[in-house]
């Protein structure tokens, strides 16, 4: 493993084990910290869907294989998973899911860390909202665990606020990261992008604007459309289509024609700009080098300003001069 110097860039683990067989997973995962990427993310019920047996817990072994295989390797990366999505039984979810009581936060936990094969991860997400539990009864749960930090992923901003408060009574970490479906196109109001099956996945301005007020990071998935940036054989879905993207698009192709830069690595150096942590979860190492390339990719101001311009409006207060 070399020392190169550490990328903001997350490796999504979400398919290793089902649809990535176990030798792609290790062969992403080394080619990932030869280039000095740090951040490793899965789920206890990554990928239930896709799996034999409809569990998850097939991309956390695998990681737990690498582990054990890579001595020395745990010092290097930083291991992130979530819980409360598990399907209580193949095919229940999400009508029937292990949800985020304190009985099962303790047990997915516990599940987590024997498939890791690990006695601590660096952050612990909640995967999506519970609101059959009272948020402070899973926050007391969480202040017990084996983690660093805590996170919220799918979540409106009022209740992850409601959890941050309670945190902090209690003498607990309150979350300090956000786990959101962002990109540089935006999807039409009232529609969810393909592949974000929660109500509050994605990405608003006021959960943006709630997570700089607190400091708190904010990871970014599926920010490259699965591909559609730049594979031609993949289309933008339809719910990208209004006249805000037609200007966003050709902001985006003027800026990648001036840095010779593909759109989609364009678009990761875009969202670092705006302090989003990028997600990539491909399974070819060409997709890793080149997500890799564009969040070490310098946009200058000039063209940070460009893709920007799109966004920038005017707020005129209504009782000024009264």
């Amino acid at each position: 493993m070399s020392d190169a110097t550490p990328s903001p860039l997350v490796l999504g683990a979400m398919m290793f084990g089902t649809t990535v067989d176990e030798a792609t997973s290790f062969a992403l995962l080394d080619r990932f910290v030869e280039r000095g990427g740090v951040w490793i993310d899965t789920a206890d019920c990554y990928a239930f869907w896709a799996s034999a047996d409809g569990r998850g817990g097939g991309s956390e072994r695998v990681l737990g294989r690498w582990l054990a295989a890579r001595p020395g390797v745990r010092a290097r990366v930083r291991i992130a998973t979530k819980l409360g999505a598990e399907p209580i039984e193949p095919g229940s979810w999400p009508a029937r899911r292990e949800g985020l009581s304190a009985a099962a936060v303790h047990d997915a936990f516990a599940g987590s860390l024997d498939r890791l094969g690990i006695d601590r991860v660096d952050l612990l997400w909640l995967h999506q909202e519970d609101r059959s539990v009272p948020i402070e009864e899973t926050v007391e749960a969480l202040a017990g665990l084996a983690a660093d930090r805590f996170g919220v992923s799918n979540f409106p901003a009022w209740l992850v606020e409601r959890g941050r408060a309670h945190a902090r009574a209690i003498g607990a970490t309150p979350f300090d990261a956000l786990q959101l479906n962002a990109s540089y196109l935006r999807p039409r109001p009232g529609t969810l992008p393909p592949g974000v099956v929660h109500r509050f996945g994605v990405l608003s301005d006021e959960q943006a604007d709630h997570a700089a007020e607190h400091g708190m990071d904010v990871w970014a998935y599926t920010p490259l459309l699965s591909g559609a940036y730049d594979n031609p054989e993949k289309v933008i879905p339809e719910v990208y289509d209004h006249p805000g993207n037609t200007a966003r698009l050709a902001a985006l192709d003027a800026v990648a024609a001036e840095t010779g830069a593909a759109r989609g690595q364009v678009v990761l150096a875009w969202l670092l700009s705006r302090g989003l942590r990028p997600m990539l979860g491909g399974s070819k190492l060409h997709q890793l080098d080149a997500a890799l390339d564009g969040v070490a990719l310098q946009l200058t101001p000039r063209q940070l300003e460009r893709l920007d311009e799109p966004d920038r409006y005017e707020w005129a207060d209504p009782y000024a001069g009264r």
